[in-house]
């Protein structure tokens, strides 16, 4: 080990963050039509850069809807219409610490859609992730759509709050889209945002990997967690291969469950190791078995450049967003 390698523990996690799966859908929905009509936009970025915005002595308490539901920051009852509060206590969304309103979830806008998740800092282990891992996937996928066959039934492997999912039901009204995940509240949220994005065909299923759903798929796609985390979240927390186990166990679900003819699309995080994409060498040869054509490519190649701190990173270079697209074999 590298003297200078240290087990990183993200200590913005010590800000307590209340999270539940206890939540009004009706009013949630309420609430996100209402943050649509002020014309609410809000892209969310990294833990590191929100930190140092909110760090700033100004940005201290939130002054509007972007400060509350996007920043996360405290606010005074006065800040908000009063209907926008009483929806946010009615959903079950609205916390109170040391005499400081706050919400419980964030939004986040792709294009002309809204997505709740959780709220800044993400500690809990049901926490819902969110972020620039999660428009790069959205671009990626909506590329991919351009030039597809309409699927008659589509699974998307640790569907978070549900964008993924979500994009493919909107792109093919006629399609089972199946949005599955472990997370009782990740799940909860895409229930709710696939209501409020108008894609009623979306099945929000409690699922590891494949295994708790039945049949064949004509697409599967999937953003899973890819980091080394020492906490092990399951939002973060990628397993062995320096974070890509989990990548790697949805390319075998992924390739086991297609239909012949059927997609697999996987954007993921993987650790270069003295230039070697050792994912890659790991899934190919299965890739060359079952599929009749597949693409591999890098999409940023230098992502997450502070993980290589840490603990169980001393050999990595650097850490590369790649996304793969595979054609089962007929």
């Amino acid at each position: 080990m590298y003297a200078n390698a240290r087990k990183c523990t993200y200590p913005y996690r010590m800000l307590a963050r209340m999270t539940t799966t206890s939540i009004d859908s009706d009013a949630l929905l309420l609430l996100g039509q209402a943050l649509q009509h002020a014309g609410y936009q809000f892209t969310t970025i990294t833990p590191a850069t929100h930190r140092r915005v909110n760090g700033r002595p100004e940005n201290g308490w939130a002054r509007d809807l972007r400060g509350v539901f996007g920043w996360s920051r405290p606010f005074r009852a006065d800040t908000l219409p009063g209907e926008i509060v009483a929806l946010m206590r009615r959903a079950g969304v609205l916390a109170e610490r040391n005499g400081k309103l706050c919400a419980t979830v964030r939004a986040s806008t792709i294009g002309t859609r809204l997505y709740f998740h959780s709220a800044f800092p993400t500690r809990d282990e049901d926490a819902v992730f969110f972020g620039p891992d999660t428009y790069r996937y959205v671009a990626a996928l909506k590329r991919a759509m351009e030039d597809m066959t309409p699927p008659r039934r589509a699974v998307d492997i640790g569907a978070g709050g549900g964008p993924g999912a979500i994009e493919v039901a909107a792109r093919f009204a006629q399609a089972e889209t199946v949005a599955a995940d472990i997370n009782e509240r990740a799940l909860a949220l895409a229930r709710v945002n696939a209501r409020l994005n108008g894609t009623a065909n979306v099945q929000a299923r409690h699922s590891d990997l494949l295994k708790d759903l039945d049949g064949e798929f004509d697409l599967v796609l999937s953003n899973p967690p890819f980091i080394l985390d020492p906490d092990k979240l399951r939002y973060r927390h990628g397993g062995d291969m320096r974070g890509a186990g989990l990548s790697l166990q949805i390319v075998e679900a992924g390739l086991e469950r297609l239909r012949a003819g059927g997609t697999l699309l996987l954007y993921t995080g993987i650790a270069i190791v003295d230039g070697r994409d050792e994912f890659l060498e790991a899934i190919r040869p299965q890739l060359d078995a079952a599929c009749a054509d597949w693409t591999y490519e890098e999409l940023d190649p230098d992502i997450f450049g502070g993980q290589l701190d840490c603990e169980g990173y001393e050999e990595v270079e650097r850490i590369a967003a790649v996304w793969l697209r595979a054609r089962k074999r007929n």
